[in-house]
């Protein structure tokens, strides 16, 4: 199967640590069931249920209230969201003024081969809103998001990837306007492979950017993560926060950058990338940068890897905690800041227990 357009190799610098291979791999996977019944996957909070299916909306089984089916007009030079450009039945929703804390579920559900969709989201003045997104099932999902927050908009994205199979791809676009907020919490803890990238472009004065989560990895899986974020604007706010767990001979890879510009005095951003190695055969990349043309800024950046505690396992099993159940724990408390973030507490304990089942799953 031919991809249209091409996409990038490992010889390109931004994508070295992707498995193409697992993707081609994905996209040309035969058919098969879904192992659970994706309806399931919705958590228990009002508003908008869509369930895609290979990319293609199930409108019977979804409640799609103020968001509509479009094919996705926007156009981007990044190849995963030109992969998606005028593919699928994409969605689109616009949010103002009586539709405040609106929170927006999505269930992508793959059986196999290649499925792409294209989302648009805009957020009116001083907007608050919520989504939710849930991959599950094998298969190739390409996925392509713009996002666009007006003054004052706040917006609380929570992606959960468990995929049995296959791989997922996301790209991210967002324009944050003048003390906007945009705080985006990825967990990959299914056992397929992920390519998670972004561009957060804070375009308005005081606007808040923030990305980050758990990239929960074992066997030989890989999980890479690519994000930007670009201060354009004065008093402009960042975070990222990613947190790697590599069991097995797994790859987890996050490449975090951020960008400041001229114009972006008294900017505030940092970057956290941590990574934990549960074998001696696993591998971390952590690659945090920063470039900086303002010299009003306060901006820092730190990468760590390393091995669980063992003066802290020591003490566990002095207490009578098994080997196990020591290490889970300690696990748990090293993804905890990371996913922490969600504000909202149904789909922070549903993350949750998304962890607790990664752990229970281990080999």
């Amino acid at each position: 199967m031919i991809l249209i357009p091409p996409l990038p190799s490992n010889k390109d610098e931004a994508w070295r640590w992707s498995d193409m291979a697992a993707l081609q791999a994905a996209a040309q996977s035969p058919p098969r069931p879904l192992a659970r019944d994706p309806e399931d996957l919705f958590l228990d909070i009002e508003g908008p249920r869509l369930l895609f299916v290979d990319g293609e909306l199930d409108a019977e089984r979804s409640r799609v209230g103020p968001v509509r089916q479009s094919p996705g007009e926007h156009r981007s030079g990044h190849p995963l969201a030109a992969a998606a450009a005028g593919r699928g039945s994409g969605w689109v929703a616009a949010l103002g003024h009586g539709h405040e804390g609106l929170c927006i579920q999505i269930v992508h559900a793959g059986s196999g081969g290649e499925s792409h969709l294209p989302a648009f989201l805009r957020l009116d003045e001083d907007i608050p809103a919520s989504l939710v997104e849930t991959f599950v099932g094998s298969g190739w999902a390409n996925r392509s998001l713009r996002l666009e927050l007006g003054r004052g908009a706040r917006l609380m994205r929570s992606v959960r990837i468990l995929q049995d199979e296959g791989f997922v791809s996301i790209r991210d676009e967002a324009e944050v306007g003048e003390g906007a907020s945009l705080v985006s919490t990825f967990l990959a803890a299914g056992d397929g492979g992920t390519r998670i990238d972004g561009e957060i472009r804070l375009a308005g004065e005081g606007a808040y950017g923030e990305a980050g989560g758990a990239l929960l990895a074992r066997g030989r899986q890989r999980h890479d993560a690519n994000f930007v974020v670009r201060h354009d604007r004065p008093s402009g706010t960042s975070r990222q926060l990613w947190r790697s767990v590599a069991d097995g001979q797994s790859t987890c890879s996050v490449a975090a950058r951020v960008e400041v510009a001229r114009d972006a005095q008294k900017t505030d951003g940092e970057q956290s990338l941590k990574g934990l190695l549960l074998s001696r055969s696993a591998t971390i990349n952590a690659k945090p940068e920063l470039e900086i043309f303002a010299d009003d800024v306060k901006c820092a950046h730190g990468a760590t890897v390393g091995e669980l505690n063992r003066d802290a396992l020591f003490y566990m099993a002095s207490r009578g905690v098994p080997e196990v159940e020591a290490k889970a724990l300690l696990t748990r408390a090293f993804v905890a800041d990371a996913l922490g973030r969600i504000g909202d507490e149904v789909v922070r304990e549903a993350v949750e227990r998304d962890v607790e089942r990664w752990f229970g799953g281990r080999a």
